[in-house]
């Protein structure tokens, strides 16, 4: 004890500093090393996934100055106007061109012609499957941080040319600019970002728990490429409806052969040379994205073609049964996002937010001239607050300027309004109209299209407002996808719920009021598929799953579960410890024969009763069951 207590007092204070001085430099010294590795690793990284700037040709359509002949009948079939057979002076009609098979390509705002596109064939699109999958082959072995160098180059080519993406979406829909910056410019650099940012996380392999039967076993889930995938897309987001699946299939690994709509072929190819270009930059084949454009006739060809793996449809009800009964003959996997008749209920006690919500309200309804398949297209009000929305919108609906937002000078006013994709649905939207008049709704200004003065060729229908629309009427039912406010008054927020419920739709939805409580039960009770509180269609924004139920279709795109979606999701189960615990069959259970049926039925209940049994007594009898005693 004495030696120990010597040899501690030593060891005294100086000691102790000394070894602590001698010790800092070295210390300091191996922090350092180790900032200066993970800087060096992470700049590494980063150069090695950094985004290559690249270009696409310009349209001559796209450049400043074009104008382009105004077709005296727009239209995608191809049309000529020519002299009556009985060459009567004064009189003339429209005679489609014999054998031509070409989709005329226009916009919606002037009627300018854009170009006729030749529509691929059933044998083009089994050429453009073969070439995507031939790509996909070597694609599929690409690293996460290989593939997301692609999407930064995305990324980056959409930041650097926001102004030309703008105008082809314009030119080929007819929406404004503002309407182009959000709906198709903002939200694909959001998917961009999060696929960028996530999407590695959300396809990584994902272990999983095993039980007491499986202790010696490993389990994972695992999200690997599917192979060619495809995806039909609606015309109302030319540019993000076709550019976001080619998003989330390249990062998982596929390739993707995509059709956009006849009514915006001109621009498809346009939009799908960003990805492909992107594709050459960064040293891949472009062949990986293939883009294809057809009649309605042959479509079915691509969706139920044996070499597709899954398909993404953005569109109408009508189409999609038609669709998915396609992919259903050939067990294709499908999902469908179509239209919907989303509400906001605006609760009384929003009151004090009501100069906030107007305006939300304003852009919700005619965003995209109301194209839009998560517009708001019914506004459900309580009673106080019932008046004050419609004396608050009545006035700006009034003074909403309509036109082409590319014959604009900047030094005009704003255009609000955009034009319709095409006049076909106004004789059925007026007849909704006057049907709804006729049941009690009031018309407060619109109902009938609109002949711009600067664009007689173009498709416009007024800015509508419709006040006291009740549930049953089959205007509150039907989608319209057009330029269109109906209110609707609710005494409760059970009413309110009600009648938000009582169409066939179920896409999103929108809530505004301030009672916590009430707005749980509300979003609760709602039946949607995506819900924003205070706000309108924020979960697009974040890239939350999106897509409905009921009548507006089944499946998710967006998130992590639309990227899993184009994925096989494959199971795999493997030994823990493969040199010490494997699985083997008890002699009892042999086959042939085993241990007689007796034998072998008793073994069996032991086994699931120590496997499951709640209690210890459950487990020991089945341990005396599968020993036989």
């Amino acid at each position: 004890m004495d030696v120990l207590t010597a040899l501690a007092s030593r060891v005294n204070d100086t000691d102790v500093s000394t070894l602590l001085h001698l010790a800092a430099p070295a210390l300091v010294t191996g922090f350092a090393l180790l900032v200066v590795v993970v800087v060096v690793r992470r700049w590494s990284q980063a150069a090695a996934e950094a985004g290559v700037r690249y270009s696409v040709p310009v349209p001559e359509q796209a450049r400043e100055g074009w104008k382009g002949d105004v077709l005296e009948k727009p239209g995608i079939k191809v049309y000529v106007v020519r002299a009556d057979k009985g060459g009567e002076k004064g009189r003339s009609r429209d005679w489609q061109v014999e054998g031509s098979e070409a989709i005329q390509c226009y916009c919606p705002a002037n009627g300018r012609l854009l170009g006729r596109i030749e529509p691929d064939t059933r044998a083009d699109i089994d050429r453009a499957v073969e070439r995507a999958e031939a790509a996909q082959r070597e694609w599929r072995t690409t690293t996460f941080a290989q593939r997301r160098r692609v999407l930064r180059s995305m990324l980056r080519f959409l930041l650097d040319n926001q102004d030309t993406l703008a105008t082809v979406a314009c030119l080929d829909s007819g929406k404004t600019r503002i309407d182009a910056l959000f709906g198709e410019i903002l939200v694909t650099a959001e998917k961009l970002k999060w696929v960028i940012d996530h999407g590695e996380r959300a396809l990584r392999p994902e272990r999983r728990p095993t039980n007491f039967l499986m202790f010696y076993k490993k389990n994972e889930v695992r999200w690997e490429p599917l192979g060619v995938v495809a995806a039909c897309v609606s015309w109302n987001y030319p540019f993000h409806n076709l550019i976001s699946p080619v998003i989330s299939s390249l990062f998982a690994g596929n390739a993707i052969v995509v059709k956009g709509s006849e009514q915006t072929a001109w621009s498809s190819a346009y939009f799908a040379s960003v990805a492909k270009h992107a594709l050459i930059a960064c040293g891949h084949s472009p062949e990986l994205v293939q883009s294809v454009t057809c009649w309605p006739d042959v479509a079915p060809h691509l969706t139920s073609h044996p070499g597709i793996a899954h398909i993404t449809f953005i569109g109408s009800r009508p189409v999609a049964f038609h669709v998915a009964a396609s992919a259903a003959s050939a067990l294709i996997p499908t999902v469908i996002e179509l239209g919907g008749k989303d509400p906001a209920i605006v609760l009384d006690d929003a009151a004090p937010d009501l100069s906030r919500i107007i305006p939300i309200l304003m852009r919700g309804t005619f965003q995209s001239a109301g194209q839009n398949c998560i517009g708001i297209e019914r506004i459900i009000a309580q009673p106080a607050i019932h008046d004050k929305i419609l004396s608050a919108v009545l006035p700006l609906i009034k003074s909403l300027n309509q036109g082409s937002a590319l014959d604009n000078p900047p030094s005009a006013p704003a255009i609000d309004l955009g034009a319709s994709i095409s006049p076909s649905s106004f004789p059925a939207l007026q007849a909704l109209i006057a049907e709804a008049i006729a049941d009690g709704a009031t018309l407060h200004t619109g109902g009938n299209p609109y002949s711009h003065p600067s664009h007689p060729k173009g498709h416009y229908f007024a800015p509508t407002l419709l006040s006291n629309v009740t549930p049953s009427m089959r205007i509150a039912r039907t989608e319209l996808f057009a330029p269109v406010m109906l209110l609707l008054r609710a005494p409760t927020p059970a009413a309110a719920l009600a009648a938000a419920n009582a169409t066939p739709y179920a896409l999103g939805a929108s809530i505004f009021g301030r009672c916590p409580r009430v707005l749980a039960d509300l979003t609760d009770g709602i039946s949607a598929g995506m819900v924003s509180v205070n706000d309108f269609a924020a979960y697009y924004a974040v890239q939350l799953p999106f897509g409905g139920v009921r009548g507006s279709g089944y499946g998710r795109f967006a998130g992590a579960e639309g990227l899993r979606g184009v994925c096989n999701v494959k199971s795999v189960c493997v030994d823990r410890w493969p040199s010490v615990l494997r699985t083997a069959i008890p002699s009892v259970l042999g086959m042939p024969g085993g241990a007689g049926a007796a034998r072998m039925w008793e073994f069996g209940k032991g086994v699931v009763e120590v496997g499951y049994g709640e209690s210890l007594g459950r487990r020991v009898r089945g341990v005396r069951r599968f020993l036989g005693v």
